[in-house]
């Protein structure tokens, strides 16, 4: 607990607090399940809970998990009402899951057992019955069920990401789910099993715990499954965008951190999560088309000749030519293919000006170009942010979209950019030295006629 920031500890006391309090007054004012049928239920329910819970989906959010255990929750929601729902998220703390710390346990357990006891009031107050459902009255259970899952499921996400971003900064557009919205219609679909188990119980009691487990066990497998398509994703645009930065010493971790500013405008101008992970894309694959480029080009130490100079202004094409078959990518190929189009119409590789430039294209132009003034060159060393913005000011109309300089730097304004730390000159083998920076506004590249 001592390495979380105080923010995040303020708010796991609280959240532990809560769930004890909840289940001390449910202990004081319904008393603990007496008779042998509720306790029955209890086990059985605690122990699906926790199958579930110690085999969770790991997704690309370090330390981060779901699991399908709601639903046992859910189930005991119905079957044994808010306070056994309560108990049964508590058992979280128990998971044997390896290598999860205690306090996470606790957590874990504590925002479960404030889930299933929210989820349980809203079910009673809607009238719903507590207990073995009727064949013949299993209908009057849907509205209210349905409503304890809309609060459950919403709940259980905020107390987690609130939890994430307190403890170690992650964004919500780092979130790796491909939409909230996507991502909490599935949970919600997800949270039926707890219908299931419920409807099972009536027919053969606590078999059912037994006979869910299949289609839970797909459920999770199904979440692992997709969030390992992402990781591949990721592995994928991470190899390409090394592939690229092999071609040049100092433009190390360019590429990165353009995914980074282009996000950055893409927040502040108001993009939905689904544009903002594809622009993040677009920002590390935009100069994949280097690739294409011969390296004595990209490292020549003085001017270029014409031919030379139309083989660079050709890697926006080459780049969308390599990335044309990967389907996920969607509107990150315009960013890729247009990135050097300018304002006023005189940018490569097709001129085009204002309101024909791609959004993503606009956005990432000057991330790029704000990125290549504040790191080191073997020709200049790196600018200092003010001196960056200023010219990102000097050139909005022109090189550069307005709406996206101003977006930038109000981004600034509030999220400091971390310059990259100064690149030590390599080896006099290891590069050949460019005289200039076709990202570069400021240092155009110097092209010879007649050679």
């Amino acid at each position: 607990m001592r390495d979380l920031p105080w923010p995040a500890r303020v708010y796991l006391v609280a959240v532990i607090g809560a769930a004890a309090a909840l289940i001390a007054r449910g202990a004081v004012v319904s008393g603990a399940p007496t008779s042998t049928e509720d306790l029955d239920v209890l086990l059985v329910l605690a122990l699906l809970f926790l199958v579930c819970e110690s085999m969770p989906t790991l997704l690309n959010v370090e330390q981060f998990a779901v699991s399908v255990s709601f639903s046992a929750s859910l189930a005991a929601v119905v079957l044994i009402g808010p306070d056994g729902a309560a108990l049964v998220g508590l058992t979280a703390v128990l998971s044997v899951r390896p290598g999860l710390p205690l306090i996470k346990r606790l957590f874990n357990g504590a925002q479960f057992a404030i889930c299933g006891y929210a989820a349980g009031q809203v079910y009673l107050a809607l009238d719903g019955r507590v207990g073995v459902p009727q064949v013949n009255a299993f209908d009057e259970l849907i509205g209210p069920y349905a409503a304890a899952t809309a609060v459950y499921v919403p709940l259980n996400i905020v107390l987690t990401l609130t939890m994430i971003a307190l403890a170690t900064g992650v964004r919500d557009t780092e979130v790796p789910l491909r939409g909230m919205v996507q991502f909490l219609l599935s949970y919600l679909g997800y949270g039926t099993f707890g219908l299931l188990v419920a409807g099972l119980w009536a027919t053969v009691q606590s078999i059912s715990a037994v006979l869910v487990l299949l289609p839970l066990f797909v459920a999770r497998w199904a979440f692992g499954q997709y969030h390992a398509q992402q990781r591949s994703y990721d592995a994928t645009i991470a190899a390409l965008c090394q592939a690229v930065e092999t071609k040049d010493y100092y433009t190390r971790g360019h590429c990165t951190r353009v995914s980074h500013a282009s996000s950055m405008i893409a927040q502040e101008i108001g993009m939905g999560l689904e544009r903002v992970r594809a622009i993040r894309y677009a920002g590390m694959l935009h100069d994949v088309g280097k690739l294409g480029v011969p390296t004595k080009v990209l490292q020549k130490d003085g001017p270029l000749t014409e031919e030379e100079f139309a083989a660079i202004q050709l890697h926006p094409m080459r780049g969308l030519e390599i990335v044309r078959g990967i389907g996920f990518l969607d509107e990150a190929y315009a960013g890729i293919m247009h990135h050097h189009e300018k304002h006023d119409g005189t940018g490569y590789p097709m001129g085009l000006a204002g309101d024909e430039i791609p959004e993503f294209a606009k956005v990432i132009a000057v991330a790029d170009a704000f990125d290549s003034m504040t790191s080191d060159r073997s020709y200049r060393g790196a600018r200092p942010v003010p001196v960056a913005v200023e010219e990102l000011r000097k050139s909005a109309g022109t090189h550069f979209d307005p709406v996206m300089v101003d977006a930038f730097i109000r981004a600034l304004e509030r999220e400091p950019w971390q310059p990259p730390r100064r690149v030590d000159p390599p080896p006099p083998e290891a590069v050949a030295t460019p005289i200039k920076d076709h990202d570069d506004p400021t240092m155009p590249i110097q092209v010879v006629t007649g050679q």
